[in-house]
């Protein structure tokens, strides 16, 4: 018998693990997965519940080249929904609990969240603090209580952001915790190359860390910039002279000053076509001194 053409189909959905977490895409050879159904993905620590936020059109193995962070195996069990809609309640439950434990233990750190593994095998416990924390103490009180594996982690300050989320100055969703997977290094570099205020009000996000948004645009700037008279250099075109003052990377425009000290907006097809005039080297003049 021939294979039929759906069995060689591969189905694409958006999943969450948590209510208002980050989505993922998934992979899957089911194809009737409904929004807001619960399935089990396959992960480092065996099978996790998530919910299916959304669909996407399938594709054939052989054609396709979406990547899924995820694999969705089957669907969840009765039993494994109604054990999935607990994890909230027991996760809020051991965060309270753990707060009154560090208070007890005078700990100066901050809890973030709380993980609790699906299987009941872990526990994570996610804080930040300004130095190193001697915990051992407090872990031995949480295995006591919860009676499982305790893991401390802690986080930096993006990270803090990431998982709590919030809006950022644009009116929408952080992008860490919207969709980035991991964070790129930013740099005060990336700002001037794009012609931003250096005010770290303007340039921060609600981490107090320079924007990560820096980072997108910030190889499109150096790209353009490429071949345009840089600030300072003098020009010569059609017979006048004129200092640039600023690079305008996205409409490929150059302001210049003339002589006169009128200001211009040059295309690109003028700046391309002009020369740039190189300071005059001073001769240095050697005095023999007399004996």
């Amino acid at each position: 018998m021939e294979e039929s053409k759906e069995d060689n189909l591969l189905y694409f959905y958006r999943i969450r693990f948590r209510d208002g977490g980050q989505q993922f895409t998934a992979s899957s050879p089911l194809k009737d997965l409904r929004k807001d159904e619960v399935a089990m993905v396959r992960g480092e620590y065996g099978l996790e519940p998530a919910c299916v936020v959304a669909t996407a059109p399938a594709c054939r193995d052989s054609n396709c080249e979406r990547k899924a962070s995820y694999e969705l195996a089957r669907r969840a069990t009765h039993e494994e929904c109604k054990r999935y809609e607990k994890i909230p309640g027991e996760e809020e439950s051991a965060f309270s609990t753990s707060k009154k434990l560090i208070a007890k233990h005078g700990l100066q750190m901050r809890l973030v969240r709380v993980e609790r593994f699906f299987n009941g095998s872990k526990i994570v416990f996610y804080f930040t603090a300004d130095k190193r924390v001697d915990f051992r103490a407090l872990v031995k009180d949480l295995v006591q209580e919860f009676r499982t594996r305790v893991e401390m982690r802690q986080v930096g300050v993006r990270h803090e952001t990431k998982m709590l989320g919030g809006l950022g100055m644009c009116g929408r969703e952080l992008c860490c915790s919207g969709y980035m997977k991991k964070f790129e290094s930013v740099s005060i570099k990336m700002a001037k190359e794009q012609d931003l205020p250096l005010n770290p009000a303007k340039i921060s996000g609600v981490c107090n860390r320079l924007l990560c948004c820096l980072t997108y645009e910030f190889e499109t700037y150096k790209l353009e910039r490429r071949g345009m008279p840089r600030p300072g250099k003098t020009l010569q075109l059609d017979g006048k002279r004129y200092r640039v003052r600023k690079q305008n990377p996205l409409q490929r425009t150059v302001l210049v000053v003339d002589e006169e000290g009128e200001q211009h907006l040059l295309p690109a097809e003028d700046w391309k076509r002009a020369e740039i005039i190189r300071p005059e080297k001073k001769k240095k003049t050697e005095k023999k001194q007399e004996s």
